[in-house]
């Protein structure tokens, strides 16, 4: 009897060992295929990332090049530099400036508003039934009538002239306080964030940090809504600028073209107008003198004492330093407002200089990056408007920043202006990240601020008897993100920023104690019925054509380099060479040899078969007849081009005379050393000129050198 059962206890037990071994097999397999999919999703990150910095940097670059066309550009059939100059230097006559506003308040009362319209009607001042009918109104695809929109703009800009660059505010009034990040142009967010969370109201303020616009395409709306809240509660709704209250940047990222395209009769005047609303918008709010909110962040010379005597109105744009001259009045410099006065005047900052070094700098190791190669290779490289790293080593009084030369330039300037201190300060607070590592380096990634370290946020919070920063600028795969040992919060407001999926938004709340408690969200109408598995893949996918075409823009510099590790002419390198020629050419900090297999293809020994990796891509049209290295920088510069042409396109019509696309080409390809023979220019322009009338559209000529993927193009044909 006793073996029986010892016979029946032995058979029972090994069908529970063989699944306990099935269970620890399927346990690790799952692990495995985790892992996996977390590498795929994090590669597909940093491409998104590094391309969005890398077209920071461009847009930088093309700011500098407005500046050589100031300067250069032959005018002509009246569209030359009074557009451009308009354009970037938008300043007005302080003793015209009231008359100015006069003049279009009486004009925007005089626009008629037809019978068909069947929008919104706003009436000043504004009340709660108008921004309902607003809401409403943008939730069902409604363009509110361009008559109010310039009525809108004129009232915010006479409120915000009122206001101070430091907004002081308290959250004993309401039991919290809600800080929302970037929205760019992204307007279900915003409506998602009130749905979940509630209107502006005296009860229920709001924060709003930054970036309304550009990259979305219901921008226009945003600013609409959040500019009618402000105006309704204006104690009670805050709105800082971020980095793309910027014309400039708004040329390149889609907002002008935007307005343009929803408001062709007074577009125009709309993004004047906006040039000064986004100049007046404060910089920084600061909650129960306790907790610091910015759009950016700070760099080692950031003081709130100086930042609060700016003259903010006089940074129309944070990509290009300020005129020097008279000071302007009709502006407060940040001194008393309604909602909170400045503090005194206190020191300004000391020693600054401007670098540029050739190559690539490595990305500082930020709160969410594993690297930690940036602050050997920059730390002793005075970046804009900052000291090195090392405190033993000063700064040289200024340096001059002379755009695309081989090395760094340094030339011993006398201390530089207070315009130039004001800009730099404000470009730090717009345009700055946070890193892992101490101390302040140059922000050589996106191409303007700084890293600033741990130990700069606690230096200025303490000198300031803070205790947390807040800011944005940073999309974050979670929507927000804790650094700086709790001491600094990224929060971001878009979802689905990159591609659908892509990243969580979210926004913060404090109370009276000042614990922020985070609220995340994702508009989709299609991701929840994808698996995780699926969602990556989506977004991979999309990461990758990204990637293809930054490669097939820069085919020449590729071939070329390629081509001097391939002496035999095989066709072949080996992947070292590969990755190295790759990160040289394009400097996105990559991880090349994991995305090697998703971009070429390799031959039975491990070899790269370079050409490969522009199989995936092929023109949009038939190019014109040009030259193979003509072709390729307009391949690369496509985006430049687009926003040049539609500067001098003064009626937007789409033409451009043939004399004005041979100047402006010219001009840019000095401006950027590309060699390009100018009987090339000329031949490729009579070449578009189709019907001979001395005009080209531009548009059409541009199309033929946009990039197409050609799987999607068989997906079109089977489709």
């Amino acid at each position: 009897m006793g073996c029986g059962t010892s016979v029946a206890t032995e058979s029972q037990g090994r069908p529970t060992e063989i699944a306990m071994k099935a269970a620890i097999l399927i346990q690790r397999w799952y692990r495995r295929y985790i892992a996996r999919l977390e590498m795929r999703r994090r590669y597909t990150w940093n491409i998104f990332q590094s391309i969005e910095y890398a077209g920071e940097q461009d847009q930088l670059q093309l700011s500098s090049f407005f500046s050589f066309m100031l300067d250069n550009f032959t005018q002509l059939n009246g569209n030359g530099p009074d557009l451009i100059s308009h354009l970037l230097d938008p300043a007005v006559d302080p003793a015209m400036d009231q008359t100015l506003e006069d003049q279009r308040r009486c004009r925007y009362d005089r626009i008629l508003v037809p019978e068909s319209y069947s929008g919104p009607h706003l009436s000043f001042p504004l009340s709660v039934t108008d921004t309902n009918a607003l809401l409403s109104a943008f939730k069902e695809q409604q363009t509110l009538h361009g008559k109010y929109v310039l009525q809108l703009l004129h009232e915010t800009q006479k409120f915000l002239k009122q206001m101070p660059n430091v907004i002081y505010v308290s959250s004993s009034y309401a039991k919290e306080i809600t800080i929302c990040g970037d929205l760019h142009g992204r307007l279900d967010d915003l409506l998602l964030i009130f749905y979940k969370n509630g209107l502006p109201s005296a009860e229920n303020p709001y924060i709003f940090n930054g970036d309304f616009v550009d990259r979305g395409k219901k921008s226009v709306e945003i600013i609409t809504i959040l500019f009618a809240f402000l105006l309704l509660y204006p104690d009670h709704m805050h709105l800082n600028r971020g980095n793309h209250e910027d014309h400039i940047m708004n040329l390149r990222y889609g907002f002008t073209k935007e307005v343009m395209q929803k408001y062709k009769t007074h577009g125009r005047e709309i993004l004047q107008v906006l040039q000064e609303v986004f100049s007046l918008l404060p910089i920084a709010t600061v909650i129960d003198n306790k907790v610091l909110v910015v759009h950016g962040g700070l760099s080692d010379q950031t003081d709130l004492d100086f930042l609060n005597t700016v003259k903010r109105h006089k940074v129309k744009s944070a990509l290009r330093l300020p005129k020097c001259g008279p000071d302007r009045t009709d502006t407060p410099a940040g001194g008393s407002g309604r909602r909170g006065g400045a503090r005194p005047d206190g020191p300004h900052p000391t020693g600054h200089a401007l670098h540029r070094r050739k190559g690539h700098l490595a990305r500082p190791s930020s709160s969410t990056s594993s690297s930690s190669s940036s602050s050997s290779s920059t730390s002793s490289v005075c970046s804009p408007g900052h000291r090195p790293a090392s405190p033993a080593t000063p700064c040289p009084t200024s340096a001059l920043q002379v755009p695309f030369l081989d090395s760094i330039v340094s030339l011993a300037l006398p201390q530089p202006p207070r315009e130039e201190l004001e800009w730099k300060q404000v470009v730090d607070i717009l345009w700055s990240d946070p890193k892992n590592q101490n101390g302040c380096s140059q922000n050589s990634f996106r191409g303007g601020g700084c890293y600033f370290g741990p130990d700069v946020t606690e230096q200025l919070l303490r000198k300031h008897g803070l205790s947390l920063l807040i800011r944005s600028h940073e999309c974050k795969q979670d929507g927000y993100e804790l650094c700086h040992n709790g001491q600094v919060i990224t929060i971001f407001s878009a979802s689905n920023y990159y591609e659908e999926g892509s990243n969580r938004g979210a926004y913060v709340k404090l109370g009276p104690e000042l614990v922020p408690h985070f609220f995340q969200y994702q508009v989709s109408r299609s991701t929840r019925k994808l698996t995780l598995q699926q969602r990556v893949s989506v977004a991979e996918s999309s990461a990758l054509k990204a990637l293809q075409e930054k490669l097939f823009a820069h085919r020449t510099e590729l071939m070329a380099a390629f081509r001097e590790y391939d002496v035999d002419g095989s066709g072949r390198i080996s992947t070292m060479e590969w990755t190295q020629v790759v990160e040289s050419v394009l400097r996105l900090d990559l991880p090349w040899r994991t995305l090697r297999s998703r971009l070429v293809r390799l031959d039975h020994d491990g070899d790269v078969e370079y050409e490969t990796c522009f199989d995936s891509i092929s023109p949009g049209q038939t190019v014109p007849k040009v030259a193979p290295n003509l072709a390729g920088t307009l391949y690369r510069y496509r985006t430049d081009l687009e926003i040049i042409f539609n500067i001098i396109d003064k009626d937007h019509s789409g033409q451009i005379s043939i004399e004005e696309f041979r100047q402006t080409w010219k001009l840019f390809s000095s401006h950027l050393n590309v060699d390009v023979d100018d009987r090339a220019i000329d031949d490729m322009a009579r070449s578009i000129d189709f019907n001979k009338d001395g005009s080209i559209d531009f548009n059409e000529f541009l199309e033929a050198f946009r990039v197409v993927h050609k799987l999607d193009m068989k997906e079109q044909q089977h489709g």
